[in-house]
């Protein structure tokens, strides 16, 4: 996984628990629903780039790189 990537997914993850914290402590729900579907765009985030990885080293097995 490229660091990049890593980087990206967590600023998207501090990003959304900020914005659900401060929808929290000023009783905005949709600031906490915004910030829940960061963390989660995160996490898919997180997966699809496990899924890169393995299928690449699936890749390099199967041609014996």
């Amino acid at each position: 996984m490229a660091f990049t990537d890593d980087v990206q997914n967590k600023a998207e993850e501090l990003k959304g628990k900020a914005k659900e914290a401060a929808g929290k402590a000023t009783g905005n729900e949709q600031a906490q629903v915004e910030g829940i579907g960061d963390q989660i765009k995160a996490e898919a985030g997180k997966v699809g780039d496990a899924i890169k990885d393995a299928a690449s080293t699936i890749k390099d097995k199967l041609t014996g790189n």
